[in-house]
């Protein structure tokens, strides 16, 4: 048996990282980023992810689990972070897994953040424009953006919560008021268009999806969204009736979970940067 006082510790250590009462606490107890991890797993990178219980934040907490470049998870939302907290946390692999609910905890789910992802927001119901959805969705970007000022001004920021083409600009603005804004830290996620680009013309083709790459340029919102389908690789043809198709359901198809895979493929594509890996 373990004598009592490292058992009375590993307790501790346990407790803190399922119930932090706060990032001061955390400190105290010895929980910085070279402890917050499994034992025999490699020191990695902190990630949080706001709106963790969407439709789109929980997949995206599953996916980001199981990522190996990360030893600290934290899950921030307004609503329902404790049980999702709480079944992410069950799985076996070595990210420490943080939640943190409501607006008060916004800064304290940030503080030493490496990569930032946020899918907050509402989706885009039937009958509502895009107008509607920017209304209500830059307000919470900005809210989430002030928070980031606040407590990890290095972290790569990535905004998936939509209208991308208007939430980016909105996260900017909060950022050059601060003085804090670099170009090479706020991404917005586009990464969808593109892997429902590479789904849709490997069915064509006949092909694994990955082994397929489809250059896509523009927006993310309808007409935008303009697959380069002359630039394929493999290099292919396609008919006017296959450009026809493929170029309209790629700008009108999607789900909350082929967005989820999309989001943890650019994450884990920006965590590599941070690691220093070479590529595209």
């Amino acid at each position: 048996m373990q004598p009592a006082s490292k058992a009375n510790q590993h307790t501790t250590r346990i407790s803190a990282h399922l119930h932090p009462p706060n990032f001061q606490m955390e400190e105290s107890l010895g929980l910085m980023h070279a402890n917050c991890q499994a034992k025999g797993t490699a020191l990695g990178f902190k990630v949080a992810i706001l709106g963790a219980a969407g439709g789109i934040g929980q997949p995206l907490a599953m996916l980001m689990k199981i990522n190996l470049l990360i030893s600290v998870l934290h899950l921030y939302d307004v609503v329902n972070t404790p049980g999702i907290t709480a079944d992410i946390s069950h799985m076996d692999t070595g990210a420490v897994v943080r939640g943190f609910l409501g607006q008060q905890q916004l800064e304290e789910a940030l503080v030493g953040m490496d990569l930032v992802i946020i899918p907050a927001g509402v989706p885009r119901k039937p009958g509502m424009t895009r107008d509607d959805l920017f209304n209500i969705n830059a307000g919470i970007a900005r809210t989430l953006c002030e928070g980031i000022v606040k407590s990890c001004l290095k972290a790569i920021v990535n905004l998936i919560s939509n209208p991308v083409n208007s939430t980016v600009p909105i996260a900017a603005e909060v950022f050059k008021r601060a003085g804090t804004y670099d170009p090479k830290r706020l991404l917005g996620v586009t990464m969808l268009n593109v892997v429902r680009a590479n789904t849709f013309v490997a069915e064509v083709l006949g092909l694994d999806p990955r082994e397929v790459d489809v250059p896509v340029v523009g927006g993310h919102a309808g007409m935008m969204i303009l697959p380069l389908l002359s630039q394929v690789k493999p290099l292919c043809s396609f008919t006017p009736p296959e450009i026809e198709y493929l170029t309209s359901r790629i700008q009108n198809g999607g789900t909350e979970v082929v967005e989820a895979h999309a989001a943890v493929k650019f994450a884990n594509a920006c965590l590599c940067m941070l690691r220093g890996d070479a590529g595209d």
